[in-house]
């Protein structure tokens, strides 16, 4: 601890235990909720040969439709260089393609494929059962609730942190 923080400022230690009011509590359980849903989709993905990454990127065409490279970095969250890898996956795949921009030749859109869609919807088929099984011990009104919930923190744009 710093030394110019008295003893008596610390009122809690973080954790991530029901009923934490530390102010690291609501990060550290949205991590261990990252890691709980991330480890479910990887195994309703691993059978169809993509990960997590590869799918996050497939979202974001089969929403947008072709889009900028540059902007699937910012709309996955990922760096330019994971989002090239990325993509070179999903063209070795047959998933997704590069374009061409009109107009602005070093520019690349990458647009989801008819493969790649197959693959979003048995993505879908595949991942229902696990995520229902995610969420069994909420009723289907805190689950929608929690999604209301998670999508408007995520979604903040408050500007305040």
């Amino acid at each position: 601890m710093p030394s110019d923080v008295p003893n008596s400022a610390v009122t809690s230690r973080a954790t991530d235990r029901p009923g934490d009011t530390s102010p690291f509590a609501v990060g550290l359980l949205l991590r261990r909720a990252h890691w709980r849903a991330a480890a479910v989709m990887t195994e309703a993905l691993r059978p169809l040969g993509i990960e997590l990454r590869h799918f996050a990127v497939l979202i974001v065409l089969a929403d947008r439709g072709a889009t900028m490279q540059r902007d699937l970095a910012v709309a996955t969250g990922t760096d330019k260089a994971g989002v090239m890898r990325v993509v070179d996956d999903l063209e070795r795949k047959g998933l997704a393609v590069r374009k061409a921009v009109p107009g602005d030749r070093r520019a690349k859109a990458v647009e989801i494929t008819p493969e790649g869609i197959e693959l979003f919807d048995a993505a879908h088929v595949a991942a229902t059962p696990m995520a229902e099984r995610l969420v069994a011990r909420l009723g289907s009104d805190e689950t929608e609730k929690l999604t209301d919930l998670l999508t408007r923190f995520a979604d903040s744009t408050d500007g305040d942190w």
